[in-house]
């Protein structure tokens, strides 16, 4: 489904990201893992439309979607999670929720979809006309998730999902990519939570200084040494 060649991406003389491949099959849960600093961030607002790369290339279903726009490259379905809980503050969780669906023109069905998706986050669906930004964080989490699947991704990336939450809701949050996988959705992570991530993914990228350093099945990488070491504290 997706398959990045070479990509390098700098922000003036700092190299972000260099010469990064990877790719993501349909049905796949995919892990990005490495340090804070390392460039995973940065690669997913790359694929996003976000932030603009130097040089390589980025396919969506064999086709270049390179310097194309974010919401060009959204109403193609690719969804992002960004870091830090993105909801829009000022405005209500439906507001939100409605914002989600601006990529289609099914209006009925993408109403009956916010419904669907309220019966299953039912922590915010007692909180429909409440600001976004008075929810507690993993409130947040799950309003962002389902904001981006309203938009019926076939891809859907998510930026250090379980970041700053409480144990419990970090627990639901890893269920919930579970379920999401489990009923079809493609998904690429990036996780500061490596055990976690590798558990569930069926590949995962070690990710170093802007470098791809290793790639292997998620089992494979939670057995290597290096992994252990580095992201494992073993």
């Amino acid at each position: 489904m997706l398959a990045i060649q070479d990509l390098s991406i700098s922000y003036g003389k700092i190299r972000a990201v260099d010469k990064a491949s990877l790719h993501v099959e349909k049905g796949e849960i995919v892990s990005l893992i490495g340090l804070n600093g390392a460039g995973k961030s940065t690669l997913l607002r790359s694929i996003a439309g976000i932030t603009k790369h130097e040089s390589g290339s980025i396919l969506l279903n064999d086709v270049s979607i390179a310097g194309e726009s974010a919401a060009a490259i959204a109403r193609k379905g690719i969804a992002l999670v960004l870091e830090g809980r993105s909801t829009l503050k000022h405005m209500s969780v439906m507001e939100n929720l409605i914002l989600g669906t601006y990529t289609r023109s099914d209006n009925a069905q993408a109403s009956a979809e916010i419904d669907m998706m309220l019966d299953r986050f039912p922590a915010l669906k007692s909180r429909v006309k409440q600001a976004a930004g008075t929810l507690s964080g993993g409130e947040q989490q799950m309003l962002v998730i389902a904001r981006a699947l309203l938009s019926k991704p076939q891809l859907l990336m998510l930026d250090e999902p379980s970041l700053g939450l409480a144990p419990l809701i970090i627990e639901r949050i890893f269920e919930l990519i579970q379920e999401l996988n489990d009923e079809g959705m493609t998904i690429l992570l990036v996780e500061q939570n490596a055990n976690q991530a590798l558990r569930l993914s069926h590949r995962g990228y070690v990710m170093e200084t802007g470098r791809i350093l290793l790639s292997d099945s998620g089992a494979n990488l939670l057995a290597d040494d290096r992994v252990q070491k580095a992201y494992l504290g073993v």
